[in-house]
């Protein structure tokens, strides 16, 4: 009996693949609907949601008018009259009383946040750095008002720091120093002062360990190197820090409202005594467009003598080219 080689099993070929076809993935609704845009949803959303359509109506409703003693606007027939009302002399005083606090106190600030943020970013080490952090964050895990009431009550006469100070024989009396200008400023210092912070601590963190010992190993010193390299590095977190302060201690009126009374009033006090008070939501409004006006002015002189102060810093650390060399 003849035995047969046993042949291998015949391999079957798979078929020939198919081109792919492209999967269509199902689009989202937001994609769907706003195309490409729908990838910044969040940004443009929010500033069109919470920034440009309720400044746009405070603009329109500066144009209106109070009807009569129970309607707070009417929109029937628009004009400019509300601003030269609005431009009143009490206005006016408190206005440029705002601005006095709202640069002292965003000067104050960057006073001391800059040291207080280069330690935090160069001294401390990374293991404590989280620990300061949340201390510095402290304030914000309790209510603004809270927070402003607290300094009322620690300001008041009778309260702990007057009599802590009494005791210790620092003053004669009780401290005389609540509901007015200078009660405010500390208010603001105080609220606003992680603001200014957490920029800084971002910029300078981020200016390089490396630059700083470059600097020291070609000769200059501390003070030097700080003012050389790590300040001008800082400088984008000092703008950031310096808007974030200024721009909403501008118009803010819970502070001057506990803190000031009748003697330290700011314009956001008037802007909302016209709108809760009085009822009169015309010439509030008017008060509030020439506020956010002003402070856009003040703004941009600001960032003009920034850049012009750096300007001049760059032309006085020039060095002249003569034949191509230094």
């Amino acid at each position: 009996m003849s035995t047969q080689a046993a042949r291998p099993a015949p391999q079957t070929t798979p078929a020939a693949k198919k081109p792919s076809q492209r999967v269509k993935k199902p689009r989202g609704m937001s994609t769907g609907i706003f195309g490409a845009s729908a990838l910044s949803f969040p940004t443009w959303a929010y500033a069109l949601f919470f920034f440009l359509i309720p400044v746009a109506l405070v603009i329109f409703y500066s144009f209106g008018y109070k009807p009569d003693e129970f309607t707070a606007i009417a929109t029937d027939q628009l004009s400019f009259d509300r601003y030269p009302e609005a431009m009143s002399t009490s206005f006016v005083s408190t206005f440029f009383a705002t601005l006095r606090i709202s640069i002292l106190g965003t000067i104050l600030c960057l006073i001391i946040a800059l040291p207080f943020a280069y330690w935090l970013a160069i001294k401390v080490s990374p293991a404590r750095r989280s620990l300061a952090l949340a201390l510095v964050m402290v304030p914000f895990w309790t209510n603004f008002l809270v927070r402003t009431l607290g300094w009322q009550i620690m300001l008041s006469p009778d309260g702990f720091l007057s009599n802590w100070m009494q005791g210790l024989g620092l003053l004669d009396g009780p401290i005389d120093i609540l509901y007015t200008r200078s009660a405010v400023q500390i208010g603001v210092v105080y609220n606003y002062l992680p603001l200014m912070i957490l920029p800084l601590f971002v910029a300078i963190d981020a200016s390089g360990k490396k630059l700083r010992e470059a600097s020291y190993d070609l000769g200059a010193g501390k003070v030097k190197t700080f003012l050389k390299v790590t300040l001008p590095m800082a400088m984008p977190g000092v703008v950031s820090g310096c808007l974030l302060v200024f721009i909403p201690l501008n118009g803010d009126y819970v502070t001057a409202t506990v803190l000031g009374g009748a003697s330290g009033s700011m314009v956001g006090q008037l802007i909302a005594n016209q709108f809760n008070t009085a009822q009169n939501w015309a010439v509030g409004a008017a008060m509030a467009v020439i506020l956010i006006l002003s402070t856009l002015v003040v703004v941009g002189v600001g960032f003009g003598l920034l850049k012009l102060g750096q300007a001049i810093t760059a032309k006085l650390n020039s060095v002249p080219l003569k034949d191509g060399r230094a």
